[in-house]
């Protein structure tokens, strides 16, 4: 070997595209080999599908039917005898007894009764409701007075309507505190019912 000799620049150049291009194949070579094993490794999808439900239109077998029994007849019982005695035919009796009649019942009082007297002039008369005079309202109420022993109203009630009821009231109202003569029977003061009637009028 020469020392102090310089070396071919071709060779040298040839060299090092040599040691490149065998690093790229080894370089080459892994990559698709790794790949490939990895896509190799890799399991195939699974494919499901889903199945309908089968229908069946078969109704369920009838039950069978409940097994015959032979019912035995009742036994025989025999009607009991029915001895109907006669009973003897009924006697009237007349029994007597020492027990007084009930007295009759009292007779009505047959005396005289006179029926109370009344009046309206005896009283104040009544107030011509507002409304019913401007209204135009006017009739005749008739009422039943119930007058007491001492000839005051106790009870009063409308017998005949005018036909407006405001009018009714009014005269219900004023002739219930009058004070008439009471009615008796045989001279004594005895509460009794009378008819009083009193008339509105369109006031001139």
């Amino acid at each position: 070997m020469e020392f102090g000799k310089r070396q071919d620049p071709k060779k040298r150049v040839i060299g090092i595209s040599g040691v490149v291009i065998f690093h790229i194949l080894l370089v080459y070579g892994l990559v698709n080999g790794l790949a490939r094993k990895a896509i190799e490794l890799l399991p195939a999808p699974i494919e499901t599908k889903i199945l309908d439900e089968v229908k069946t239109d078969e109704a369920p077998p009838p039950p069978p039917p409940p097994p015959k029994l032979d019912i035995p007849p009742p036994p025989f019982v025999p009607p009991p005898e029915i001895n109907i005695a006669s009973a003897p035919a009924p006697t009237n009796t007349i029994t007597a007894s020492n027990k007084p009649a009930p007295p009759a019942p009292p007779k009505p009082a047959t005396g005289v009764t006179r029926a109370p007297v009344v009046k309206a002039k005896l009283c104040r008369e009544p107030d011509y409701p507002a409304v019913s005079e401007r209204l135009g309202e006017t009739g005749s109420v008739t009422l039943q007075l119930l007058v007491g022993v001492d000839g005051k109203v106790t009870d009063s009630k409308v017998q005949t309507s005018s036909g407006f009821e405001r009018l009714d009231k009014a005269a219900q109202a004023a002739l219930s505190r009058c004070k008439f003569e009471p009615g008796s029977v045989d001279g004594k003061p005895s509460p009794a019912w009378a008819q009083l009637k009193y008339t509105f009028r369109k006031q001139k």
